[in-house]
């Protein structure tokens, strides 16, 4: 039995909706950064430095509309998908980035997850590869997801001749 030729084609798969609040999550922290310090300092020297207060109302405003926006988008835009011939994923706004990592060039295959991700229930799969492109990242998964998706790639890969090299 010969293998199906890798073709570059939209992946299939959209990420588990709980990306939508993890995303919302990571961008209100991002914005928060600068908002937060500039907020109490303006504050905390009012006589001396009240322009603080605008840029820190500015941030806020841009936070908060990237926060509800911006998810929204990218669960939209981003793909991903495990054939038995390889792993693809789409990524990007406005340049989109079409990864093919066939099973004869994966290394590693490890599932993370931080404590934001965790709180989600949701892992990242990182598909470790023979190219310079670097790791292949399937961020946002449900963690039973993340788990078999780790132990089927493992198994495709095994089945593959061949040293990743």
């Amino acid at each position: 039995m010969t293998a199906r030729p890798t073709a570059l084609r939209p992946p299939r798969h959209q990420f588990d909706p709980r990306v939508l609040p993890w995303w919302r999550s990571q961008l209100a922290i991002m914005f928060a950064v600068p908002v937060v310090p500039l907020t109490v300092l303006g504050f905390l020297i009012a006589p001396a430095r009240p322009w603080l207060l605008g840029p820190a109302a500015v941030l806020a405003v841009i936070g908060l509309v990237a926060s509800l926006a911006l998810p929204v988008w990218w669960h939209r835009v981003h793909r991903w998908e495990i054939t038995e011939t390889a792993v693809y994923t789409l990524t990007g706004y406005f340049w989109r980035t079409w990864r093919i990592a066939p099973m004869s060039r994966i290394q590693t295959v490890d599932t993370t997850q931080g404590p934001l991700q965790r709180a989600f229930g949701l892992s990242t799969v990182v598909v470790t590869t023979a190219s310079s492109a670097g790791a292949v990242d399937l961020k946002g998964l449900d963690q039973d997801q993340a788990t078999e998706l780790a132990a089927r790639l493992t198994e495709l890969t095994e089945a593959v001749p061949g040293d990743a090299t």
